[in-house]
């Protein structure tokens, strides 16, 4: 897995999906200020990145879920990932909205899914866990046995882990932001006080780069 997780790292560093940049912190959606982006979604542009990341998260589920019913994605970014994860295994695919339409039927999940289904969620990225496991929540309450998770990255924030252990979700992921460091160190693209800061970041991101 060590070996995986390092591969994937070097893809995704290689297209740009993740970049650093400690010196002008990125803003994301939350308010956050932070030292690296992730944006999973850019693999889908590469043929190659893509179907080697579908092949290696089918072969995790594979090997870990065999008695897996669906596969269900995380809206927006992990539908079309799930989609092909999906498609590998001969399973069939939902996706899970991040709230019910406006409109219609005012679904959150799209597909056919019928209670009792043994359900395994794709997602792109894990952050705090909090959109995540919402998907998680909204599956079993349509009567479905959520058995695990498979991501392309994490963040490892202790937070995430600590949500996910309450909600009883097994993570697995492809790589994460260990991985991610001691790539850009061994290149010498960033340096050891580089990594000192990005280290310190994930300690704290909510209140990281704030002025008193």
């Amino acid at each position: 897995m060590k070996q995986l997780e390092r591969l994937v790292a070097e893809k995704l560093l290689k297209i740009k999906a993740i970049k650093v940049q400690p010196e002008n912190p990125f803003t994301w959606a939350s308010g956050w200020k932070s030292p690296i982006y992730c944006d999973n979604r850019k693999t889908l542009s590469y043929p190659d990145i893509r179907t080697f990341i579908k092949i290696q998260i089918a072969s995790i589920i594979a090997e870990r879920y065999e008695d897996v019913d669906v596969i269900a994605g995380v809206a927006t970014g992990a539908i079309a990932q799930g989609a092909l994860v999906a498609e590998e295994l001969g399973k069939p695919f939902v996706y899970v909205r991040s709230a019910p339409k406006d409109h219609g039927l005012e679904n959150v999940i799209e597909g056919d899914l019928k209670p009792n289904q043994k359900v395994v969620v794709v997602e792109d990225l894990v952050s705090t866990g909090q959109s995540s496991l919402k998907a998680v929540e909204a599956l079993r309450k349509d009567g479905c046995d959520v058995i695990g998770m498979v991501a392309i990255f994490t963040y490892g924030f202790p937070i995430a882990t600590e949500r996910f252990k309450k909600a009883g979700v097994e993570l697995t992921t492809l790589s994460n932001y260990e991985e991610v460091l001691e790539h850009l160190l061994k290149e010498k693209l960033i340096t050891e006080a580089d990594k000192a800061t990005l280290s310190e970041w994930r300690k704290t991101p909510d209140t990281w780069g704030k002025e008193a």
